[in-house]
């Protein structure tokens, strides 16, 4: 069964997104993406290439021909989700999760939300928590902020 977990509390959803890849990255595993919002996955895209300051993280499309040689893969569609290793964590960066994207969640080992400061942004993420549950997924809790200055 996929563990689900919440990073809450997070200053920025996409900035610390990126945080946790890099320490993916940096402990050799690959990530996958799902970020079906244009314009979020130019802005991670942008940070993934600028960070760290000396160099940057690789990633590409899952679609991409590099996508076997790449740790950070973006997956627009849900459909794109099928073709990749179910052993890979997900980071769900969509506001909403359809049945459709729940069951191709439902393939990989684990599957992490990270959550902001913000109020509407809070309300969603509690609607994708009941989505995961009603499909029969525990969910974990972890809190952003007390996680990383306890490393």
């Amino acid at each position: 069964m996929t563990e689900v977990v919440f990073y809450h509390n997070a200053p920025e959803r996409v900035e610390a997104s990126c945080s946790l890849l890099m320490d993916a990255f940096a402990a050799g595993k690959m990530m996958v993406v799902f970020i079906p919002d244009q314009k979020r996955a130019e802005y991670m895209d942008r940070i993934l290439w600028t960070q760290p300051s000396t160099g940057f993280l690789p990633h590409c499309s899952a679609d991409s021909p590099l996508a076997t040689e790449t740790p950070v893969l973006f997956a627009g569609q849900a459909a794109s989700l099928l073709n990749l290793p179910d052993s890979t964590p997900l980071f769900n960066l969509a506001e909403e999760t359809p049945d459709e994207v729940i069951r191709a969640f439902a393939r990989f080992s684990s599957l992490i939300e990270v959550v902001g400061l913000e109020h509407a942004e809070r309300e969603r993420a509690r609607e994708r928590v009941r989505s995961y549950k009603a499909a029969g997924f525990s969910v974990k809790y972890i809190d952003w902020v007390k996680e990383r200055n306890n490393p």
